[in-house]
């Protein structure tokens, strides 16, 4: 078994006691609820007459079905509009901080935390969604659960959890032009399948991770969940402390320096045991584009589908299925795809740093007509910082519409759905069947640079032609 690593560290700290079952009851430090997976836990909370037991750990939003045209309420969804009440009341009867659309902190709970410094290194972070692994970028220990773990979390501040393996992947090397943390994370799962993290956390290392900014870090370990793994987490250095110190929620004047130390020491040892170890070669990725129905049917925007000789027998079953879906032809380079929808957001690429790159492809240039293509911000900081940039009118002299903040596309549980079998070009994390609120919408996974390209040729496109 591991040991020494921060994900070891940070387990042993919060460790309350061994239970019967053999699983852990771990302390989580925070608590992160939108309004999807909570009504249901509070409702649990309520038959049997429970309490929050720290509301000042729970933070609340609202993303998943928020509109993010017209806004107005109550919501044209009923069913929404159901849920935007039961998180108003739930917040307010058990006094938990809650961050509702016009406060100026709304947004993907997933960018809030991180931007607000809710989101600290050796912290363990729960949320009912499975993109929590996001915030292991900041060397937190970050899980996604389910309802009825809201629930536990909500009344005992602690979860029942098996402790897992720790696996390292290293990337080494400087990315080329126009390659982004996505295309790492997209490579990662390509390579390890979408099952090879089951029963693993990620430790992502080596100097292509410690050249990322603290926002493409949250793009790699946002997808650790796609890739099989519970969690994954990059240790907190130089560039974690940079992008902490002076938020909202950071330790101030000798408790930053307190916790700068800590923060430093939970970071695994030099000669720290992992459970398993992987190496990439940074020179080799290139832009990533999803050909199927997993987010591990990437290939290089150069290459073509690959036909089932290609692949391993156990992969050939769902690359039939993907084929017929995707209505795509193996064997037919990928680029030149064409697209109908394209998307930029969500919590793996709706951050003002993804905004900012794609608007470098857009100046100047125009959607292909015929094309849908919108910007969605991942929360009203962004969006408002973005507008103060000039960032939203390159995208709408380019075409493209501009929104509000919400999880939009990525999931669709709202307005933003793709129609019938459109194919999307998508900043988003996931490429499932129906996953865009159509039952046979096509996604395309891509970086928000490539998702320009597309938008600008009608088409899969290379987005190094536009540098």
């Amino acid at each position: 078994m591991s040991k020494g690593t921060l994900f070891d560290k940070v387990w042993e700290a919060h460790a309350v006691k061994i239970l019967p079952s053999g699983q852990t009851q771990l302390f989580i430090g925070l608590h992160l609820i939108h309004e999807v997976t909570s009504p249901q836990a509070f409702s649990m909370l309520r038959a049997r007459g429970l309490k929050v037991l720290y509301p000042e750990r729970t933070v609340a939003t609202v993303d998943h079905i928020v509109p993010t045209e017209n806004q107005a309420r109550p919501f044209l969804d009923d069913l929404a509009e159901e849920m935007m009440v039961a998180i108003e009341k739930n917040a307010k009867d058990y006094g938990i901080r809650f961050y509702n659309i016009g406060s100026g902190n709304q947004g993907i709970v997933h960018v809030i935390a991180p931007e607000q410094g809710l989101t600290q290194p050796g912290m363990t972070i729960a949320c009912g969604d499975s993109h929590t692994s996001t915030h292991g970028a900041f060397g937190a220990i970050a899980f996604g659960i389910g309802t009825s773990q809201v629930r536990d979390v909500l009344a005992s501040q602690t979860l029942a959890l098996s402790k897992l393996k720790v696996r390292k992947i290293e990337v080494n090397g400087t990315l080329a032009p126009g390659v982004y943390a996505k295309d790492v994370i997209l490579h990662i799962i390509r390579k390890l399948g979408v099952k090879g993290g089951v029963g693993y956390a990620y430790e992502y290392a080596g100097t292509t991770f410690e050249q990322m900014s603290m926002e493409e870090r949250m793009t790699v370990c946002n997808m650790s969940i796609e890739g099989g793994a519970r969690c994954g987490y990059i240790n907190p250095d130089e560039v974690t402390f940079e992008y902490l110190k002076g938020r909202d929620f950071a330790p101030k004047g000798a408790d930053w320096d307190k916790a700068v130390e800590w923060w430093k020491s939970i970071r695994s040892d030099d000669d720290a045991v992992y459970d398993d170890l992987v190496t990439f070669d940074a020179s080799e990725i290139e832009p990533t584009v999803t050909w199927g129905i997993t987010p591990g049917q990437g290939i290089g925007v150069s290459e073509s589908i690959p036909t089932p000789e290609m692949l391993a027998e156990s992969d050939r079953a769902i690359a039939q299925e993907a084929y017929s879906y995707m209505k795509l032809t193996p064997g037919q380079p990928i680029k030149g795809t064409k697209v109908n929808v394209c998307f930029i957001g969500s919590c793996t690429n709706g951050r003002i740093s993804d905004l900012r790159e794609a608007a470098k492809f857009a100046k100047g240039k125009r959607v292909a007509e015929g094309v849908k293509a919108f910007v969605v911000p991942g929360s009203e900081r962004v969006k408002k910082q973005a507008e103060a940039e000039g960032l939203d009118k390159i995208f709408l002299q380019a075409g493209f519409e501009w929104r509000e903040a919400g999880c939009s596309m990525c999931l669709a549980m709202n307005p933003d759905k793709l129609q019938g079998d459109q194919i999307s070009a998508s900043s988003s994390n996931r490429n499932f069947k129906g996953r865009q609120g159509s039952a046979t919408g096509r996604t395309l996974l891509m970086s928000p640079a490539m998702v320009v390209a597309a938008a600008v040729k009608g088409e899969v496109a290379d987005v190094r032609e536009l540098i």
